[in-house]
């Protein structure tokens, strides 16, 4: 995982913002290698998910970066990409102050989480906010396990979810 300033923030702002797509093949290469033990295996995943940006997002940037990044990991990883959460409301976590940002987004798990084990894939983590509420919609729509990876850490805030 990069610091999300300097090179690491230069690769997520130019897949987000600028809609460089072969950085997301790079990037999901680097999430798979990170998700690999020693002996160059990863836990076993059923599948590989994301937490959904807004639709205002996706359809100002033309895309969802975090299902970019999922689906370049999936592949990497060569297990299937599924959209397993639906976001609940529309409110963004970029911009947002640190409160709003730990109130965080809202999701639904989807029935495909039932009994899979999870990679739950996306772009910075600041609060992990957004990831604890995934994480527990995964859960709640009876995913066995739930495994986290994302390309950067932004802030002084730690980040730590299991399932």
């Amino acid at each position: 995982m990069f610091s999300h300033d300097e090179v690491g923030r230069e690769f997520i702002h130019a897949l987000k913002y600028r809609g460089e797509r072969a950085i997301a093949r790079w990037l999901g290469d680097s999430l798979a290698l990170a998700h690999m033990d020693a002996r160059g295996e990863a836990a076993p995943i059923d599948a590989v998910t994301w937490a959904p940006t807004t639709a205002a997002h996706r359809r100002a940037r033309g895309f969802d970066q975090a299902e970019t990044l999922a689906r370049a990991t999936a592949k990497a990883l060569r297990a299937r990409p599924l959209r397993l959460l639906r976001r609940i409301g529309g409110t963004a976590q970029s911009g947002a102050g640190r409160e709003a940002r730990l109130a965080g987004p809202r999701f639904e798990g989807r029935a495909g989480a039932a009994g899979r084990c999870v990679l739950l894939v996306d772009d910075v983590v600041t609060t992990g906010a957004t990831l604890r509420a995934a994480t527990a919609a995964l859960a709640d729509a009876g995913a066995a396990a739930v495994h986290v990876a994302a390309c950067a850490r932004r802030g002084r805030d730690r980040f730590s979810a299991a399932a």
